[in-house]
């Protein structure tokens, strides 16, 4: 049966009127589905028990709960979520004064980038709207999130649509009612999907970068063939992000491969004058891969060369590890074999 969760409000009013309910009854759902976050129509008692026994002979809520959670030394939870025909990993990484959920948008992904385990495992699917906004709503510990971020397993981008449906249940008053600026989606640099984004949305944009030359980028990330590095960031170029938006570069950095004063100063070059932000991430181990993790001595160096050619750069702290929860070691391979 279809899913009201992830359905917008004029979805919710088309089954209103498909069904010759009262017009109200799709606000009353919205408050029900995105404000209270009940699990059954049951629950919603402020509709009419006939209502209530219509919706349930012809749709389900689409709340799903998770079936496992690990929890790290450091406490980060990561909690496998059922999703369409598979599963998905999402990470609740708390912090002192905050605490962001890292939500993924498809089972498995297309990206195949080196260093990426959730690429490794190949691509089962798309999220639907539904099953991404429940790895949210669906958290145990929804009521102490502050920020989110699109960089879970997949490509945000290459989910476009069921992505901006999420986004603007979550954005709009209608809805969840956030503030964008509490929201960031990760691209691996789908340039037309990515533009689409900047103009289409107001929530921050986080472009995976690892290294500002083709040739090597290219080694690491398949995607660089189709959509060049220099290309990426001449699109992020042709937007004004002087207001409270951001752009931000993700950066894994390789021990010896792409963090050399060379990259230093083609990334000054490249990214000079925009206003952005690049995290420095420490390479987790990846079995099969040849790279490897710089010591956290290494990290400050080329974070340091970078803030002296002008570049704000700050270290991403690694958070659960333990539990293959830290950037890039997301992976449902097993459970979806």
């Amino acid at each position: 049966m279809k899913s009201l969760l992830g359905m917008s409000y004029s979805e919710l009013q088309e089954v209103v009127a498909q069904h010759n309910l009262p017009k109200f009854t799709a606000k009353q759902l919205i408050d029900w589905l995105y404000i209270k976050r009940v699990k059954t129509f049951d629950e919603m008692t402020n509709l009419s028990k006939a209502t209530r026994q219509l919706l349930s002979e012809n749709y389900v809520t689409g709340y799903r709960d998770h079936v496992k959670v690990q929890e790290s030394a450091d406490g980060t939870k990561k909690y496998l979520f059922p999703a369409g025909d598979g599963f998905v990993e999402a990470a609740y990484i708390p912090e002192r004064e905050r605490a962001t959920l890292c939500v993924s948008c498809q089972v498995g992904c297309k990206m195949n980038c080196l260093f990426c385990q959730t690429g490794k495992q190949g691509f089962q699917g798309d999220l639907s709207a539904g099953d991404i906004i429940n790895q949210i709503l669906n958290l145990p510990e929804f009521e102490n999130l502050t920020n989110y971020v699109f960089m879970g397993m997949g490509e945000p981008m290459d989910n476009y649509d069921n992505i901006m449906r999420v986004l603007d249940i979550m954005t709009s008053e209608w809805g969840m009612a956030m503030s964008p600026t509490r929201i960031t989606v990760s691209t691996s640099g789908l340039i037309p999907n990515m533009k689409r984004f900047i103009s289409e949305s107001k929530c921050n944009l986080a472009v995976s970068l690892h290294s500002p030359f083709h040739d090597e980028r290219m080694k690491l990330m398949p995607v660089e063939n189709k959509y060049a590095v220099s290309e990426v960031i001449h699109a992020i170029r042709q937007h004004d992000w002087s207001g409270q938006r951001r752009v931000s570069f993700e950066y894994i950095v390789f021990k010896g491969f792409n963090d050399t004063q060379r990259h230093v100063n083609e990334l000054a070059r490249q990214l000079g004058s925009l206003r952005c932000r690049v995290n420095l991430i420490r390479f987790h181990a990846v079995p099969g891969v040849e790279l490897h993790s710089p010591s956290m001595d290494d990290m400050v160096r080329f974070r340091d060369r970078l803030n002296d050619k002008g570049i704000i750069a700050t270290i991403r702290a690694s958070r659960g590890q333990d539990i293959d929860a830290a950037c890039g070691l997301l992976s449902t391979k097993e459970k979806n074999s």
